[in-house]
């Protein structure tokens, strides 16, 4: 027998899409060794050479004028993408994704980001009878998701599933899976063992990240935390910010046993286990892991848009709070201090999370249609 083949498409805006892409990718075959998986970010994969200069000049716009990605966000919110930037991608990719189906052929077609999505729809307005699943990969549903020829989509929560429906979807075509996730985060390992892995202490630990592009701001608040560094174990995780690593290595307020700062890590999983504390960017894709692993949030610099929804969502959730002041710091420090409060939190989180979230609920629907 023929193994079941998937094609996963996604786009390099932000790490997240293509993330949740290898999640449900390792996730099928965790559950599934017979299903061959394959992963692209379709721009790069298409054209190398131009994807790479425009992620850059998204990722430059994200970092230096954030404002205009919200008003680009909201100025396109409610509808899906318009007939001119749909005509203008179909020139551009159409005919290779065409090719790329073909020579793949593939039983299940997903998509993490709007912009593949878009290609293999008008594949399917032409014909082609492959199922498309849409995975959501936030808290919130931009109009660039909505795609007549969509088969199901997969969407983190109750709130994505109403708007689509306003947006006109068919509520029938709408599944609340919540994020996929990678296997990894589906178990828990001992703390000990994870401890002496990373050199870590047995102490109250935060773990402070910078979203998937490793951007921290360099607002005081994070500088302050060091003023609990006698007492409180810290782990700044700059990802693939090398500069910041740099300029944190040499700053004499993080040059401290209890601190510790890293760049790029496949670990954070582990780091999670071991934390009482998340500090993040609100990327989809880390506050789901979060929330898999019961981890209370503070929020910081959220993108106008998606990550403010996203936000918005976890706050409600009780899952965390924005990150306003130092004051804010210092509450949350005090109450990971004290073993009672902390236990009371993360075990109301812990039932949250098992009320709202099955890491294997999203993979299971993907079964549904091989």
């Amino acid at each position: 027998m023929s193994k079941k083949r998937v094609l996963l498409l996604s786009e390099g805006f932000g790490s997240g899409h293509t993330q949740a892409a290898h999640a449900l990718s390792e996730g099928l075959k965790h559950i599934n060794p017979e299903i061959s998986t394959k992963v692209l970010e379709l721009g790069s994969f298409l054209n190398p050479v131009m994807a790479p200069i425009i992620i850059n000049a998204y990722r430059k716009t994200v970092s230096k004028q954030p404002k205009v990605v919200g008003m680009m966000y909201r100025s396109n919110y409610r509808k899906p993408t318009n007939r001119i930037t749909k005509n203008a991608l179909y020139r551009l990719f159409y005919t290779q994704t065409a090719k790329v189906v073909a020579k793949l052929n593939p039983q299940v077609i997903i998509c993490t980001h709007p912009v593949p999505g878009m290609m293999i729809g008008k594949l399917k307005e032409d014909g082609l009878k492959t199922p498309l699943l849409t995975v959501i990969t936030d808290y919130d549903a931009h109009g660039s998701w909505v795609n007549d020829e969509v088969s199901q989509y997969l969407v983190s929560s109750d709130v994505v599933k109403d708007r689509l429906i306003e947006k006109g979807t068919r509520r029938d075509r709408v599944s609340v899976t919540g994020i996929p996730i990678h296997p990894k985060f589906w178990k828990s390992s001992p703390k000990e063992e994870l401890r002496a892995k990373f050199n870590l202490k047995d102490m109250p630990t935060v773990l402070i990240m910078g979203g998937g592009w490793g951007i921290l701001h360099e607002d005081s608040v994070l500088s302050y935390m060091t003023k609990w560094r006698e007492s409180t174990q810290l782990i700044y995780c700059v990802g693939s910010n090398n500069d910041m690593k740099e300029k944190l290595d040499a700053d004499p307020l993080f040059k401290h046993p209890n601190i510790h700062v890293i760049g790029f890590t496949q670990h954070i999983n582990e780091l999670m286990e071991v934390s009482d504390l998340l500090v993040t960017k609100p990327g989809g894709m880390t506050c789901t892991e979060g929330l898999s692993k019961a981890l209370p949030m503070l929020f910081y610099e959220p993108i106008p848009g998606q990550e403010e929804e996203n936000c918005e969502y976890f706050i409600n959730m009780g899952f965390g709070e924005m990150l306003s002041s130092t004051d804010t710091v210092d509450r949350w420090f005090k109450i990971i201090h004290d073993r009672t409060k902390i236990s009371e939190v993360r075990e109301q989180l812990v039932h949250t999370r098992n009320t709202h979230y099955d890491p294997l609920h999203c993979v299971k629907a993907v079964l549904k249609f091989l």
